[in-house]
């Protein structure tokens, strides 16, 4: 097992940034602008930020990484260079990348890399040639555990080290939505609506439902599962142990698109999985509960353990909708918190709520806690608070919240999923 193992966690936002941290992220991977795989997402960060990033993953003690991992044209070369500049200048532990021009240019000025999935790297010739310039490379997610622990072991034998001298790290993609593509090289966005996936702009319509049919006869072929482009998401949890055991040591978790309970969610449950393999707790027991820990919040449904296992094909989801069995309703927002009682004031301005019901709170700042109030009071005579079993949607409750919130967090009420969401 490597001496030191990381759980490196999505952000696509300040909120799921803070909501990564604080579920113990070993580090924190995001995007700037238009030039990341997400560039299609409703929020990225700008240069702007990046000191704010590295400051909160300081007082972490975690790290930054910049993606940076599209292909790359000649025209966008001096934005390369100019946000490269920028991230060295921050104090960005490392960039992200598979384009050579972001690789060598990267390098140059001392700027550290990590070789991205999209490099496709399968073998020890790959793996020697990229440790020229990064310290850090991802393996190919189609690689059997056997292939993993061949390439690592030949890192150690060959003692590989990247540029400062350090042995080569090896990172696998650990949780959340495959592309049907292998290392996500996909065209099929690009043919279909000029928008390419290599560009962070894919439609994904590959998701969605087809039809087969002959186009001599017309005829249409019965298939058992129209969703055929579609896998299931990734899932290690419960092969963690084995991962470790082969010699893994930067388990990336997917999902900058994801919401900030998505992101605390399987970040905590990938942080406490590997604390558990490292003090000898990690059992079927833990594991179910894991499981139903990222069931709660957006998924396909899980294929476990992924092409490490050795499947030669993937798992189908047989639908286009989100399996999360726990479906957020928005009810309210916060509007002052009391530090020394630990007291939350919310106005329920959507919804009521019951003791007893499960709440998330979400921010830019908080992040994204759960709570279950076991106890809600109103002021129903002036200066006076008093408790009641239910709040009616319009009033402003109080309720204890041992983790700070902030003024205008957003408050929704967690409840059982139901074939109408």
């Amino acid at each position: 097992m490597p001496s030191h193992v990381e759980i490196m966690a999505p952000a696509g936002s300040f909120e799921s940034l803070a909501a990564a941290l604080n579920a113990g992220a070993d580090s924190v991977y995001f995007g700037i602008g238009s030039l990341n795989m997400r560039s299609r997402a409703t929020v990225n960060f700008t240069v702007e930020d990046l000191p704010a990033i590295v400051s909160q993953c300081r007082e972490h003690e975690a790290k930054a990484y910049l993606t940076l991992n599209i292909i790359v044209y000649d025209e966008e070369l001096e934005e390369v260079r100019q946000l490269c500049n920028a991230a060295r200048d921050a104090g960005i532990d490392a960039v992200i990348a598979s384009d050579m021009a972001v690789i060598e240019y990267a390098h140059s000025i001392g700027l550290p890399v990590h070789i991205s999935v999209q490099a496709n790297v399968c073998n020890m010739a790959a793996v020697r040639f990229f440790s020229r310039y990064a310290e850090v490379v991802v393996l190919a997610r189609e690689l059997t555990l056997s292939q993993i622990r061949h390439i690592i072991d030949g890192i150690s034998r060959e003692q590989i080290c990247g540029p400062e001298g350090k042995l080569l790290r090896v990172e696998i993609f650990a949780h959340g939505a495959l592309c049907v593509a292998i290392s996500g090289k996909c065209y099929m966005s690009l043919a279909a609506y000029n928008s390419s996936a290599q560009r962070g702009a894919c439609f994904q319509n590959c998701r969605r439902a087809y039809r087969v049919i002959d186009e001599e006869t017309g005829n249409e072929m019965v298939i058992d599962n129209k969703y055929v482009m579609s896998p299931k998401d990734i899932c290690t949890v419960g092969v963690l142990d084995q991962l470790l055991d082969a010699g893994v040591s930067v388990f990336k978790l997917e999902g900058r698109g994801r919401s900030s309970d998505y992101v605390r969610t399987v970040t905590s449950v990938y942080k406490e999985a590997a604390q558990a393999c490292r003090n000898g707790t990690y059992s079927p027991n833990l594991i179910e509960i894991w499981l139903e820990r990222l069931r709660r919040v957006f998924n396909r449904g899980f294929w476990q353990g992924g092409y490490y296992l050795g499947k030669p094909w993937g798992e189908w989801s047989g639908t286009s909708v989100n399996r999360a069995s726990v479906h957020k309703v928005h009810i309210g927002k916060v509007t002052n918190y009391f530090r020394k009682s630990g007291i939350a004031e919310i106005f329920l301005e959507a919804a009521p709520l019951s003791t007893g019901q499960d709440i998330l709170i979400t921010g830019p700042t908080t992040g994204a806690i759960e709570l279950t109030p076991v106890s809600l009071k109103v002021e129903l005579n002036p200066g006076c608070l008093t408790e009641v079993p239910l709040a009616e949607k319009g009033r402003t409750i109080y309720i204890l919240s041992p983790d700070k919130v902030r003024r205008n967090d957003k408050v929704y009420y967690l409840r059982p999923r139901t074939l109408e969401d």
